[in-house]
């Protein structure tokens, strides 16, 4: 099996813009199930929450780079303390066509690295002690580029909404339930709908939430791409992953709150789940190699 990296960034973009239009339907259909249940001369609290979601969200995407950093642990750098570090990670950004990003270390034995911020001109690479001393320049390289495409596809903007929309439609379907409890629904209303707004309730924060991680699987799987675009290397990628694989050591900081930024998930297991914020590095590793047998491809 051969794999263009142009085809899977394509297929990957495809695929979350369908997600987060699917979401989107979802609150509609959140909305439409709450008028169901406490009528539509209720439903001024949905703008009231939506705007409380807005805010909260929006406040922690534009102090992304603050709020990661400081609960990793990350440590800026400057070009003295690593320069050999500096050197690839400028090479990447030339390639990439994006700013010099801050970059930082996390005082940490296990191999990974992460990006956040708000836009490339606000952008932190961080990487951790353990992935320093174990990977060569090439694995780096891939490494860096990996964390670079994050950067350059504003997966931080998009992994923002997708997170507003989920937590959205947890906030009103829990409204929702809520108010059913004190609110008598209007006369002849219709049984059917009532009972499938309570369905849609019940059943949509999950959904959100699967749809949410699938997301941030394929963004990942597009940084993969996006990567090998940059360095025009998959194999340097793919050995990193595969280092990485073979690694059993978790990062200190794995809460849920950041363990989507790492490249590699400290939270998820070998087994498979749709819950999982990162495709099986396993698969990771078989595309990268199929890229390698493909050739990069046209620049």
């Amino acid at each position: 099996m051969s794999v263009s990296f142009r085809a899977a960034q394509s297929k990957n973009k495809r695929k979350t813009f369908l997600l987060l239009f699917c979401m989107f339907v979802f609150v509609v259909a959140v909305i439409w199930a709450v008028s169901q249940l406490v009528g539509y001369g209720s439903v001024w609290i949905v703008p009231i929450a939506v705007g409380l979601a807005l805010a909260g969200v929006w406040a922690s995407y534009w102090s992304s780079d603050k709020i990661v950093m400081k609960m990793t642990n990350a440590k800026v750098i400057d070009h003295a303390t690593a320069p050999q570090l500096f050197n690839v990670v400028d090479e990447v950004r030339i390639a990439a066509g994006l700013p010099m990003p801050t970059v930082a270390i996390v005082d940490d034995p296990a191999p990974n690295a992460f990006a956040t911020g708000r836009d490339p001109d606000h952008a932190v690479i961080a990487f951790t002690t353990g992935l320093l001393a174990t990977m060569d320049r090439e694995q780096l390289q891939g490494v860096t580029a990996h964390e670079m495409a994050h950067v350059g596809n504003r997966d931080t903007l998009v992994m923002a909404v997708a997170a507003t929309t989920a937590g959205l439609i947890a906030i009103i379907a829990d409204i929702g339930i809520r108010m059913s409890f004190f609110t008598r629904r209007d006369e002849g209303s219709n049984p059917i709908a009532a009972i499938a707004g309570i369905v849609i309730l019940l059943l949509a924060p999950i959904a959100a939430l699967l749809m949410r991680s699938a997301v941030s699987r394929k963004r990942e799987s597009l940084a993969d791409a996006t990567a090998v675009q940059f360095t025009r290397n998959p194999a340097g990628l793919r050995r990193a992953l595969e280092t990485l694989a073979a690694d059993s050591t978790v990062v200190h900081e794995r809460s849920n709150a950041v363990s989507h930024v790492w490249i590699e998930s400290p939270l998820e297991g070998k087994s498979k789940s749709l819950f999982d914020t990162h495709p099986p590095i396993s698969e990771r590793i078989e595309i990268l190699r199929a890229m390698e047998q493909s050739g990069p491809g046209p620049a």
